[in-house]
């Protein structure tokens, strides 16, 4: 079992990132980051562009290590830059694909399967900056299936693998 923090959650439900990086993000609804959100089992989290998506059902949450973040190409990069749902401070979660995880925080344990890496598109570089893609390589979080209903907050969390085959879990 490890200590983590959830540093920032985000919901929303627009996907800003589309059509050619050049042209630039769409606006993003304000109220993105979130102190709290519902998930639900095979389903996401509730009020995010991939809830209930059967297309994105192995990929409904994304969680990323706040480690990670290319802090020195923009010290003020965060979730909204990113489009990732979960930030994780003091787990390497991108070491945990093929695992099976519990985040256990305020509101009781949340189970999700750790599916595959998150990998950072060109879009990185127009919203974090010149070599942000290949700074987040190997390192872009990873997009999971949570398993089952619960709530992620803010703070202080437990975090633990029950199942897996991923590097960290060995």
């Amino acid at each position: 079992m490890i200590e983590v923090e959830v540093v920032q959650l985000l919901v929303s439900p627009v996907h800003r990132f589309a059509g050619r990086p050049a042209d630039g993000p769409a606006d993003g609804p304000d109220g993105e980051t979130v102190e709290s959100v519902e998930v639900r089992g095979g389903l996401g989290l509730v009020g995010d562009r991939y809830y209930g998506r059967p297309a994105h059902r192995d990929a409904a949450v994304t969680l990323m290590s706040a480690e990670n973040l290319p802090l020195d190409i923009n010290p003020h990069v965060d979730l909204r830059h990113t489009r990732r749902n979960v930030l994780l401070r003091g787990v390497d979660i991108d070491s945990y694909v093929g695992s099976t995880i519990v985040l256990d925080g305020a509101h009781g344990p949340v189970t999700f399967a750790v599916n595959r890496p998150a990998r950072p598109c060109a879009w990185m570089d127009v919203v974090i900056g010149p070599g942000a893609q290949r700074a987040l390589r190997g390192k872009g979080g990873v997009r999971c299936t949570p398993l089952s209903d619960g709530v992620l907050a803010l703070g202080r969390a437990t975090f633990h693998v029950i199942d897996g085959d991923g590097a960290a879990a060995r």
